[in-house]
């Protein structure tokens, strides 16, 4: 077990480590479209990367709708196993919409030896997740 610091402070050395190994400016949270952005998530459990919906129910919908119809191509054309989650249910008790990839391997932010395999993944799908929304942009924001 590891103290809440101890944890803490893994938390921000594999952060640190990972801008260090793939240095670049991702996209996150400046999507320019309100509630649309790119989140990266590595805890004691596992790792995925996510595009979340966390607008009102109204803007939800609609950009899942788009979403849903650009899905055949997300797949095909970059991320053959996204999985799509309307109604997707924070730790927190929030409800968002998500479309994610988990790293299908046994990982932890606690263990050191994985943090490679998390920082590659990460790398390559979102990577992904970003082309595919720079190339189809305009449909989502129309």
């Amino acid at each position: 077990m590891f103290s809440k610091e101890e944890s803490r402070q893994l938390r921000e050395e594999f952060w640190t480590s990972y801008g260090k190994s793939f240095p670049r400016k991702w996209i996150l949270y400046d999507t320019k479209i309100k509630g649309f952005s790119f989140k990266f998530h590595f805890d004691t459990k596992k790792a995925l990367v996510a595009l979340d919906l966390e607008d009102d129910l109204e803007n939800r919908i609609k950009y899942w709708e788009k979403l849903q119809s650009l899905k055949a191509i997300l797949v095909s054309d970059y991320i053959s196993k996204v999985i799509f989650e309307e109604e997707y249910f924070l730790e927190n008790g929030k409800e968002i919409s998500r479309i994610y990839l988990p790293l299908e391997q046994k990982v932890s932010i606690h263990n050191k030896n994985t943090w490679r395999d998390v920082m590659v993944f990460f790398n390559e799908y979102m990577n992904q997740f970003e082309l595919f929304f720079e190339e189809y942009r305009d449909i989502l924001e129309s």
